[in-house]
């Protein structure tokens, strides 16, 4: 679609024993901004200027999917085509920098614990009784065998800092807009994604995520599923991740329960706390 201010000429006619050449086509310009003005509206909508600063959208996103705090009970399937498994997970937010999980079953995997504080992380494993120390290369590795990295369970902030984010295009979902953004990693960020799209819409809700290789070749796509409301705010119920090569190979995150800006005690993001689930 080409804009109207980019229209530099116009059809002669019968206006030209009438009007000059400037005349007829400052009225084909205007003409064509009218007819052009729906759609143009429905794609950039009603918004404030502010608004269509990406890295704004990024964060909005960001802080409206964890909110100040949250408390969850997920329960996570990993799908492939001979087998399943499935975990019960429980979870807790903080900012956008402190994260603690617990799976309380199966049985066999009951007590695991990941805990993330800033940039450092660590996992807690109760049949070796200790907590190892994550680094940085390792948080793009699968969670528990499972489709989700480390730093995508946590959603970090490392896609707010680590990565620069431009306005892509837009488009239309349930009658909203949705920003389509992409983000490359800054110089020297420690980060293994060529690039990251993503979809958000106007109420700030991750519609989807596409991770990138450095060759910028699609390598996992995330998708929200059952947007509802939960605990007072539209939420999608649940968050699928499969390899973009393979459709029958994906992870399902779904919440049973999920409560958004309680409070909760820093002494929750501790490693004792991780190393004793019964404490909280």
């Amino acid at each position: 679609m080409t804009p109207p201010n980019r229209i530099s000429t116009c059809h002669t006619g019968k206006f030209s024993t009438i009007l000059n050449r400037s005349s007829r086509c400052l009225i084909f310009r205007h003409l064509s901004s009218l007819l052009l003005f729906p759609v143009f509206f429905l794609l950039t909508g009603p918004f404030p200027a502010h608004a269509q600063n990406a890295q704004e959208i990024v964060k909005a996103g960001f802080d409206y999917w964890r909110g100040e705090t949250s408390f969850s009970v997920v329960k996570m399937t990993v799908h492939r085509p001979a087998w399943e498994r499935v975990f019960s997970i429980r979870a807790w937010t903080k900012g956008q920098d402190r994260s603690l999980f617990h799976i309380i079953a199966p049985p066999r995997d009951k007590g695991n614990g990941t805990l993330k504080k800033g940039r450092e992380m660590w996992m807690f494993n109760p049949k070796i009784n200790r907590a190892i120390k994550i680094p940085p290369s390792m948080m793009s590795q699968a969670w528990m065998g499972s489709d989700f990295s480390n730093d995508d369970l946590v959603k970090s902030d490392s896609l707010i800092e680590d990565y620069t984010h431009r306005l892509a295009g837009a488009e239309v979902h349930e009658g909203k807009k949705v920003f389509i953004i992409e983000s490359v990693p800054k110089p020297a960020a420690p980060v293994v994604w060529g690039m990251q799209r993503l979809k958000i819409r106007e109420d700030h809700i991750v519609l989807e995520e596409i991770f990138f290789d450095e060759d910028l070749k699609p390598v996992k796509i995330m998708t929200a599923h059952q947007i509802e409301t939960i605990d007072g705010r539209l939420f999608p119920r649940t968050w699928k991740m499969r390899k973009s090569d393979v459709r029958d190979e994906y992870t399902l995150m779904e919440y049973d329960e999920l409560k958004f800006d309680i409070r909760i005690s820093d002494s929750v993001f501790t490693l004792t706390s991780l190393k004793n689930p019964k404490m909280r």
